[in-house]
């Protein structure tokens, strides 16, 4: 056996004791220290055939890095962009995709339309979360509302969506139409303020008959809490072949159309509301 002689002779004491110290779970550099073995050659042979323990062994933190940087050279990225993208270094991304093919050379101007759609994109990305942000920011400026502030808020909404009544065609009857669920929830809650209850409303629905009309009734049904069986016969609209709409797909539920019964009294009183709100708020201060 090679260093057989002098220091190492009692080599299987050594290695006793360097097992020892592995199985307690030294480190090389501390079994090392402790037996004074500064030669790797017999270190290594000391320790032969004994795992290392966990908290030596250091996960490759750069395996996810690699892969993306492969991902991206297939998809035709120059290195330039890889490590921008990646935040790595230039030869890092060189010893990782080096046995992968060159992308082709584009051509300059198309060099110039990608780098501008990505700058774009970004733009795009940065306005969408300023509007999201103004949004929110709106939302909380609103806080709880009084009963008042609903009050008013439902006179205009009916007076902006709600049926009117003409000298030349009496509709004095509280009849509201909308496609937009949060309508049609703070509609409801206004009724709820004014004492109209719940069985006093009748429904039905308004949609394309191209549409998914059982799906609309459903959706709707469970939006004010009703049996679908107690609404009225949906109104189907005919599809014009000729006409491309742009109200289409999993989330075109048509309208909902709400009628108050027996509601001559409380449209009157809707109105007289409106042109108060009105003259209150146009009247000119003495």
């Amino acid at each position: 056996m090679a260093h057989s002689r002098g220091k190492y002779a009692d080599f299987d004491g050594l290695r006793e004791r360097a097992v020892a110290l592995r199985r307690q779970g030294h480190s090389l550099r501390q079994i090392r220290d402790e037996l004074k073995i500064f030669n790797n050659d017999i270190l290594q042979r000391l320790v032969k055939g004994e795992p290392p323990p966990e908290w030596t062994k250091r996960p490759n933190a750069k395996d996810d890095l690699r892969a993306r940087a492969r991902e991206l050279r297939l998809q035709g990225w120059t290195y330039d962009r890889i490590e921008a993208e990646l935040g790595c270094s230039r030869s890092s991304v060189s010893l990782w995709v080096r046995d992968l093919p060159k992308p082709e050379r584009r051509d300059p101007t198309e060099q110039a339309k990608l780098a501008a759609r990505k700058r774009w994109e970004h733009e795009l990305a940065v306005r969408d979360e300023q509007r999201r942000e103004t949004k929110a920011a709106a939302e909380k400026e609103i806080g709880d509302l009084s009963e008042r502030e609903l009050f008013v808020a439902g006179i205009a909404l009916y007076w902006a969506e709600g049926t009117k009544d003409k000298p030349y065609a009496r509709r004095e009857r509280v009849t509201f139409v909308n496609s937009d669920p949060d309508m049609i929830r703070l509609f409801l809650s206004w009724l709820d303020l004014l004492g109209v209850g719940r069985d006093d409303i009748k429904y039905r629905v308004m949609i394309h008959e191209s549409a998914d009309v059982g799906a609309a009734e459903q959706y709707w049904a469970e939006l004010v809490e009703a049996d679908p069986g107690s609404f009225g016969k949906t109104t189907l609209k005919q599809h014009n072949p000729k006409t491309v709409r742009k109200n289409t797909g999993e989330t075109y539920r048509g309208c909902l159309v709400l009628t108050v019964r027996r509601s001559a009294e409380l449209y009157r009183r809707i109105e007289g509301w409106w042109y108060g709100i009105v003259g209150a708020a146009t009247a000119k201060p003495i």
